[in-house]
């Protein structure tokens, strides 16, 4: 494996380790993917910070029941940032929909994490 290949490799592993602890309301392991300059922007417009994100799932206020993510993601990187471009289909707070999504992962000392959302619901 190229180190690109390693760096999108491990950016696939994250998405799918963040997608499942958003189901499971992990917050220790979204603590761990999330930067604390989050900018998390929902299908809404409503915009959460990392704090009221996690402290959302914990509370109950946002239950994700269900993220599948569809075939199609694409993993750009860019010296320490890499920027995700993909679809999934989603089951939040009883409502069913697909959306299309841009994240962007940032390489601080060594360890990649999350600092920006961006979802847009389909018709």
């Amino acid at each position: 494996m190229t180190i690109t290949q390693d760096v999108e490799a491990a950016i696939a592993g994250l998405e799918e380790e963040r997608l499942a602890a958003m189901v499971a309301a992990d917050v220790d392991t979204l603590d761990r993917i999330l930067a604390d300059d989050l900018s998390y922007v929902h299908t809404t417009a409503a915009i959460d910070t990392k704090e009221s994100l996690t402290s959302g799932l914990a509370s109950g206020r946002l239950n994700y029941e269900s993220i599948t993510p569809t075939a199609e993601r694409a993993i750009r990187t860019y010296n320490d940032s890499a920027v995700v471009r993909g679809g999934a289909h989603v089951h939040v707070n009883g409502n069913h929909f697909s959306l299309e999504y841009t994240v962007v992962y940032v390489n601080s000392s060594g360890d990649w994490q999350m600092t920006s959302w961006h979802a847009t619901r389909l018709p």
